[in-house]
C-alpha cells in the first residue's frame, strides 16, 4: 500500500522516517489540542445546559427523593469535569479523525479513498444511532430489570458516580458496536476481508453477538435478545452489503483501467 503514498512528490522511500513521525507528533499534538479546547467548550455546555440532568432522567422514576447522592463535597465539580472531558472528546472527534485521516490517506489509492470517505459519514449517523438506541431503550430497560428485585426489603440509595460510570459505558459501548460496518467498510476497501469471507462467518459472528450482548446489555433475555443481539446481527449484513458494495466499485475501476482479469477475481 505504502508504494502509492504521495507528499508533496515524494514516496516513502525519498521521504526521510523521521519526516514522517515529525508529522505523526504534530497531528497528536493537534489531536489533543482539540481535545482541550472541546474539553473546555464541554465544560460550558454540561454546566449551563444541564447534561447532568440528561443522564440523570432514565433513573429519576426509581429515586425517592428524585435526585442522586454525592459522598464528598469535590464529587459536583469532578464530576463535571470527567462529563466535560466526554463532551470534549465527542467535540473534537471530527477534528481528531480528519488528522488521521490526514495522515492516513496519501498512502491510499483514490478507490480506496472514494470508498472509505463515506463510511466516515456513515459512522456518525451510526454512533448516535446507537447512542439513542441505549438511552431511550435499553438503559431504561436494564434500570427497570436491574432494580426490580428485593424492592420489598432494599431501599436505592445511589450515588452520582457509580450511575454514571454506568451511563457513559452503556452509551458509548453501545455507538462503537454501531460502528461495525464502518470498520468492516474500510477493511473491505483495503482488501483486508470480502463479502464471501464474511457471509461464511455468520454463525460465528453470531455467537460472538451472543457473547458482546451478554457483557454489554446486564438485562433479562428480551432486553439482550430484541436490544442488542438483533441490531448487532442486522449491522453484520449490513456490513456484508458494504462489502460486497467496496468489491464492485473495485471492479468497476479494475475494468476501466483496462484490467478486466483482475475485475474478475475481485
Amino acid at each position: 500500500m505504502w508504494k502509492h503514498f504521495k507528499r508533496f512528490g515524494r514516496t516513502p522511500d525519498e521521504m526521510p522516517f523521521l519526516d514522517h513521525l515529525e508529522e505523526l507528533r504534530w497531528r497528536i499534538i493537534w489531536s489533543l489540542l482539540a481535545v482541550l479546547i472541546g474539553t473546555v467548550v464541554g465544560f460550558l455546555l454540561v454546566y449551563h445546559f444541564d447534561v447532568l440532568g440528561l443522564l440523570v432522567r432514565p433513573i429519576e422514576p426509581f429515586l425517592s427523593g428524585g435526585k442522586l447522592k454525592y459522598l464528598s463535597p469535590t464529587d459536583p465539580f469532578f464530576l463535571t469535569l470527567k462529563l466535560a472531558v466526554v463532551v470534549g472528546a465527542l467535540l473534537a472527534s471530527p477534528i481528531v479523525f480528519y488528522q488521521i485521516w490526514a495522515f492516513v490517506a496519501p498512502a491510499l489509492l483514490p478507490q480506496e479513498k472514494r470508498a472509505i470517505v463515506p463510511a466516515l459519514y456513515l459512522g456518525l449517523v451510526l454512533f448516535a444511532a446507537g447512542v439513542a438506541l441505549a438511552y431511550f431503550l435499553v438503559l431504561p430497560l436494564t434500570l427497570r430489570f436491574m432494580m426490580g428485585f428485593q424492592v420489598e426489603s432494599l431501599e436505592p440509595n445511589i450515588t452520582v458516580n457509580p450511575y454514571l460510570s454506568f451511563v457513559v459505558k452503556l452509551l458509548l459501548a453501545f455507538g462503537i458496536l454501531f460502528e461495525m460496518p464502518v470498520v468492516i467498510m474500510v477493511l473491505a476497501a483495503l482488501g483486508v476481508v470480502d463479502s464471501k469471507m464474511l457471509a461464511s462467518k455468520r454463525r460465528h459472528a453470531l455467537v460472538i453477538n451472543v457473547v458482546i450482548a451478554s457483557i454489554v446489555t446486564p438485562g433479562d433475555m428480551v432486553t439482550l435478545t430484541v436490544f442488542m443481539m438483533v441490531p448487532l446481527a442486522l449491522l453484520y449484513e449490513l456490513s456484508i452489503g458494504l462489502a460486497r458494495m467496496v468489491e464492485r466499485r473495485r471492479a468497476r475501476a479494475l475494468v476501466s483501467s483496462g484490467s478486466p482479469e483482475l475485475a474478475e477475481g475481485v
